[in-house]
Order: structure tokens, then sequence, then C-alpha cells
């Protein structure tokens, strides 16, 4: 079945930079797009960043564009989130996402970012 986890969050100060992972198995994980989400307290989840499956090209909010980096490794199965320059505002639950699975969209269980001094 698939299963995407997340690693990487943890606390960081302002200005500070964190590497989340996210590992796929269940599915192959080359010829599928991957994005990450954040639920911020109080709320809605957004959509952070996305890639592609073949080309490998992205897209970013607004909010983290120069900011932020998304990639992956096909041969480890694995997308990455590259989070430099971190604000307060960014404090949030970290989601991967496989929007267009086998059976549907798949996300992960989180992973907690905060930013803070």
């Amino acid at each position: 079945q698939v299963q995407l986890v997340e690693s990487g969050g943890g606390l960081v100060q302002p200005g500070g930079s964190l590497r989340l992972s996210c590992a796929a198995s269940g599915f192959i994980f080359s010829g599928y797009h991957m994005s990450w989400y954040r639920q911020a307290p109080g709320k809605e989840r957004e959509l952070v960043a996305f890639i592609s499956s073949a080309s490998g090209s992205t897209n970013y909010a607004d909010s983290v564009k120069g900011r932020f980096t998304i990639s992956r490794d096909n041969a480890k199965n694995t997308v990455y989130l590259q989070m430099n320059s971190l604000k307060p505002e960014d404090t949030a639950v970290y989601y991967c996402k496989l929007p267009w699975g086998p059976r549907g969209a798949y996300w992960g269980q989180g992973t907690q970012v905060t930013v803070s001094s």
C-alpha cells in the first residue's frame, strides 16, 4: 500500500534552515508528481511546493519563493523540501502529498516545523 513518511522537522531560529524528507513506498515513485503542504494553527492547509514526475519542473507558493526548494531523488523514492531563511510565519505542520496516486490522493502523517527564538 502507498506510504508517505515525513521527517526532518524541528525547532529552528528565525533565519535558520531545515530540510524535510518524505520517503515514499507502495507505488512507482518516478511516475508520479509530488507536493508539500503545510497547515498552521487555525489556518487551512495550503500548497507550498510541487514537483512534476518527468521533467522535475517545480512551482511554489508566493510566500516561500526564493527561500524553499523542492527536489526529488527517484533512486531513493524520496522528495525533499529545503527551507532556508525561515520565518516565524513558516511555523506549521508540513505534509507530503501524492496528489494523483494509484487510487487517489495520499498524505503523510506530517512533521512539525517551529520557527522561534
